[in-house]
């Protein structure tokens, strides 16, 4: 089997100036890096081609939403030769002092996705913390305990070819309902799952945080979803309820 090759994707819409911040910082790492303008109209990826190391910026010319920016990624990354995408949000949530242990995981198991699990600090908003609950509930019920520990957190490494697959089966995935959706399709999939905790930051306004997160319109399309998901999940019962358990689902991860 080839060597898996990964490269860091960052979907990005009106950053603002915490785009090339998180870019940097990616880069860093030493990954190859690709960013998805998904129809920003804030001027927020201006100079990022001057940034020096293994970049490139897809512009898409209208926004699309975070699936449909991620799936144009992926299919570049594809025919790139990378095998493997370390999916990354772009508002500097998410430590690139985490990417290690997930390479490191996908080194060592190319057949998995690799699942951030959030741990989260003073700054998070308890809101979002406690209402990822009801959703972290519904997917691992629609997938019965295949072990997704945060259906939300948007920080995970997928194998390509199988998360397009999924998402090339559905019209749906595109916008705020890709990370829950794909969990679970994935699943559905049987592809092994590894949850990694990894640290979260919420950044103020002060620091260039920017959400794109709308409490009202976000939780009725998770809603929607979910009810989509369960139908999905009814007619998949005979053949989940017969074919195990996660083959990776007492790993552990690697320290930090």
């Amino acid at each position: 089997m080839p060597k898996p090759r990964a490269t860091l994707l960052i979907p990005s819409y009106n950053t603002g100036s915490i785009l090339r911040r998180t870019v940097e910082d990616a880069l860093a790492t030493g990954l190859p890096v690709r960013v998805v303008i998904d129809g920003s109209t804030d001027g927020s990826e201006a100079g990022l081609e001057s940034l020096t190391g293994d970049l490139v910026v897809h512009r898409l010319p209208e926004n699309q939403g975070k699936g449909a920016a991620v799936l144009h990624g992926l299919r570049e990354a594809l025919a790139e030769g990378f095998s493997h995408a370390l999916c990354m949000d772009a508002d500097g949530q998410h430590p690139t002092a985490s990417v290690p242990g997930y390479v490191e995981i996908m080194n060592q198991h190319p057949e998995a996705a690799v699942f951030g699990c959030p741990v989260f600090d003073a700054s998070a908003p308890a809101l979002r913390v406690e209402g990822r609950k009801v959703s972290n509930f519904w997917a691992n019920l629609e997938t019965l305990g295949w072990g997704i520990d945060d259906s939300l957190f948007g920080m995970r490494l997928y194998p390509i070819a199988a998360l397009i697959e999924a998402l090339e089966q559905t019209h749906f995935a595109r916008r705020f309902d890709f990370d829950p959706e794909v969990a679970v399709r994935l699943a559905w999939k049987g592809v092994p799952i590894v949850n990694l905790p990894t640290p979260v930051r919420y950044l103020s306004e002060d620091e260039g945080g920017v959400s794109q997160f709308r409490y009202l319109r976000d939780n009725t399309l998770l809603t929607w979803m979910h009810i989509r998901l369960f139908f999905g999940f009814v007619a998949r019962l005979p053949h989940l309820a017969t074919r195990g358990e996660n083959p990776l689902l007492h790993l552990s991860p690697p320290q930090p």
